[in-house]
């Protein structure tokens, strides 16, 4: 979820209260803007979303393990959430797009069409291992949270879809369907990575990056077929078919 946001508590009323969580405001009198102390508290009751699923699963997770976790009221909950549900879908709205946003900038740091999908691939990857949290969340518990967080989630998919669908209109010209392609494609990586969060290893995510990017290129084409100035793909992938031959 990234780092909360953090106000001055220098020599604020209540600076040496131990039992403040380290995100917390000073109580008392402080003289920060109410949009900042509004905004602060936000960021930590999604922070603490992430934190109550991840630990208790979205079943589970009430209202009273969030307000828990952020160290806010009740009160200040329901001034800014509805409910449980409420809060879920803006924790998880708020991880969709840092996860957009880290994947965007590696993937736009590269030249070629396979470039890029190696990019992307690990930094998704390498983003889940780094924040476990938001990987239970996102990706294991957002499918017991209900329609709307289901909803969610296949926009999410989607918008991962449409990128790996403009790489491989450039990758494979010829390929009929690529929008299908793509489909297949993030709902295969999907899987392979709730798999292994469901079984408690995520950290084995970002060494799988090369080899899920051979199964994104494993399509019935030749290397020949990739388009100008690609190079060729890593693995089995490496090595041109015989002529007059096709793949098995």
């Amino acid at each position: 979820m990234g780092e909360p946001v953090k106000g001055g508590r220098g020599t604020a009323s209540g600076a040496g209260d131990s039992s403040r969580g380290p995100d917390q405001l000073p109580r008392g009198r402080h003289g920060l803007l109410p949009s900042f102390v509004a905004a602060n508290q936000r960021e930590r009751i999604l922070s603490a979303v992430v934190k109550a699923t991840a630990e208790l699963g979205y079943a589970d997770m009430s209202v009273e393990a969030i307000i828990a976790r952020a160290g806010v009221s009740r009160r200040t909950f329901y001034e800014h959430f509805k409910n449980k549900e409420d809060a879920f879908l803006a924790a998880y709205d708020a991880a969709v797009r840092q996860i957009v946003t880290h994947v965007r900038h590696a993937y736009l740091g590269q030249t070629t069409a396979l470039e890029r999908l190696h990019a992307g691939i690990g930094a998704y990857l390498q983003y889940l291992v780094n924040e476990p949290e938001i990987a239970r969340m996102g990706v294991v518990e957002v499918l017991a949270a209900g329609p709307r967080a289901l909803a969610r989630r296949n926009d999410a998919l989607r918008l991962f879809a449409e990128i790996i669908e403009d790489n491989i209109r450039q990758l494979v010209p010829s390929c009929r369907r690529p929008e299908l392609t793509a489909e297949t494609v993030v709902g295969g990586i999907y899987e392979v990575v709730f798999s292994r969060i469901l079984a408690g290893r995520t950290g084995e995510l970002s060494s799988l990056a090369d080899d899920l990017l051979v199964a994104v290129l494993m399509l019935d084409v030749n290397v020949q077929e990739l388009s100008p100035g690609s190079p060729p793909p890593p693995g089995p992938l490496a090595t041109p078919t015989a002529p007059g031959r096709r793949r098995q």
